[in-house]
């Protein structure tokens, strides 16, 4: 999954969550902080696929089961993310970052976190 500088997340439709990698956002000004937020998903490949990649890994090259396994879990962490910055009253969420770690040899976690905002539009 290509680097971000920000996006407006397709969910919620109805209330988009502004996210970005940075502390501030060009055009707009943050009026309120509400405090952390995190969206954590753990997943683990099975059998039939850690066979698949084993047998990659002999030959070399990309992994393609295990990259489609973390980019999906990067958006189910996003998504899950998402819905508690909105759960939080927020519109924006400021200097979000991934983190993963391997729990045992066959599970990974991943965590999309950052600042949960409200943040304004500015007049042009």
């Amino acid at each position: 999954m290509p680097a971000r500088l920000g996006w407006i997340h397709p969910i919620p439709k109805e209330n988009p969550v502004l996210i970005v990698t940075t502390e501030n956002l060009a055009g707009h000004r943050v009026t309120e902080v509400k405090g952390q937020v995190f969206g954590v998903v753990v997943r683990s490949r099975g059998l039939a696929g850690n066979i698949l990649a084993g047998l990659r890994s002999i030959v070399g090259g990309e992994i393609t089961e295990y990259t489609q396994l973390l980019e999906e879990a990067r958006r189910h962490a996003v998504d899950r993310m998402v819905k508690n910055a909105s759960l939080m009253g927020a519109n924006a969420v400021v200097m979000m970052r991934f983190d993963s770690s391997e729990m045992g040899q066959t599970m990974s976690e991943i965590v999309a976190y950052g600042t949960a905002v409200v943040v304004e539009k500015l007049p042009a």
